[in-house]
């Protein structure tokens, strides 16, 4: 299985009194998210499954990518590791995934599914982890595949 940690692009601080979840793209967020889903869309096959938290900086980089999107409430801020792998159907799923979230949860995933340990692993705004699953003999071994970020595209 193909699964894709995606941060959101850089949003705009939080005005006083205004819910997190209501944040936008900044421009430099816009231009970012442009770039990474531009190589995203040129690497990942049709059928990738795109999941996206209802924060409105998700949702606005999930829409460059121009593919169906479902937006799920497990990914909003402070969502967990677990509620995002079973959201992910990981490691059954037989189609790649995509899923369009936050930190810390985006860097945890990624340090339990590398390490075996919940680890502060930082994702980068805009950046994106390629992760893989296999069977290698009776093992099933999870394979870095890419890490990019708009500053490398």
């Amino acid at each position: 299985m193909d699964l894709v940690l995606w941060r959101h692009a850089e949003a705009f601080d939080a005005r006083e009194g205004q819910d997190d979840l209501d944040r936008p793209l900044s421009p430099k967020g816009e231009r970012q998210a442009q770039r990474v889903a531009a190589w995203l869309n040129r690497q990942l096959p049709a059928g990738t499954r795109v999941l996206a938290s209802p924060a409105r900086r998700c949702q606005q980089t999930a829409a460059v990518l121009e593919r169906r999107v479902k937006t799920l409430a497990e990914l909003a801020p402070g969502g967990s590791v677990e509620a995002l792998l079973h959201a992910a159907r990981w490691p059954e799923s037989r189609e790649p995934v995509l899923v369009i979230g936050h930190q810390p949860t985006l860097g945890l995933a990624a340090a339990l599914l590398l390490s075996g340990e919940i680890q502060p692993w930082a994702v980068r705004k805009a950046g994106a982890w390629w992760l893989r699953s296999r069977e290698r003999g009776d093992e099933v071994q999870v394979v870095l595949h890419a890490v990019i970020g708009p500053e490398t595209l």
